[in-house]
């Protein structure tokens, strides 16, 4: 088991690598680079980019566990044939309008250098904040037997949230990882952090990084 609040993670203490996941949402350039979209709304990235170093021990631990490492990609079509009227009214009314920001055909939507992609690892990539919305997300977590999520990424108070709540909504067992989430706002980040806790972890549960390289040690061992 991890060791979590408001309860240890999992709550029946069957840690099964092979139904598990690390989900690392939208460390993308638009989101972590100086120059992307995010900086150009006028938040300041480096929040996000200072829990790539416990994203990396994570997906290490993961991979050396035997869990399936997931990535997630936020950003619509370049001929934006996937955004609806409504959305492209807040493109340009957030300054966006014939630029490359999260468009999948720009640089921007890839992840950054500092996150390391193999080729077993799973990329959904998704036009809204949830990485179930308009995906095959669901369908892939079903084939592969996964039924716990480990969630780490950006932005915890928007994509990494609404994916956390849909998923509990399907009956994933989740935990969301403390200092491997970031967002350009502090007290949304604090406050979605919180919401997961209230009614006795109605999201599941929380713990850091710490928590879960040592519970993730102790599977490696038993694969060893």
């Amino acid at each position: 088991m991890i060791k979590a609040i408001p309860f240890n993670y999992p709550y029946d203490g069957n840690l099964d690598p092979k139904a598990t996941a690390l989900i690392v949402i939208d460390l993308q350039q638009d989101f972590l680079s100086e120059t992307g979209y995010f900086a150009r709304q006028g938040y300041d990235p480096s929040p996000l980019r200072a829990i790539l170093p416990a994203v990396n021990k994570l997906i290490d631990a993961s991979r050396a566990a035997g869990i399936r490492i997931i990535h997630t990609r936020q950003g619509y079509r370049a001929d934006l044939a996937d955004m609806t009227p409504y959305e492209k009214w807040r493109r340009k009314r957030n300054g966006l309008e014939g630029t490359d920001a999260l468009l999948r055909s720009s640089p921007g939507f890839e992840i950054v250098p500092e996150i390391e992609v193999l080729p077993d690892d799973i990329i959904v990539d998704k036009t809204c904040n949830s990485a179930f919305t308009y995906t095959d997300f669901e369908h892939v977590l079903r084939a592969q037997g996964i039924t716990h999520l480990l969630f780490t990424g950006c932005t915890t108070d928007v994509c990494v949230h609404t994916t956390l709540r849909e998923a509990c909504d399907r009956n994933f067992q989740c935990l969301t990882i403390t200092d491997a989430c970031a967002s350009g706002d502090q007290y949304a980040h604090e406050a979605a952090l919180h919401m997961v806790t209230v009614e006795g972890g109605v999201f599941g549960t929380l713990a850091d990084t710490a928590a879960v390289l040592e519970g993730l040690a102790k599977l490696s061992g038993r694969a060893a």
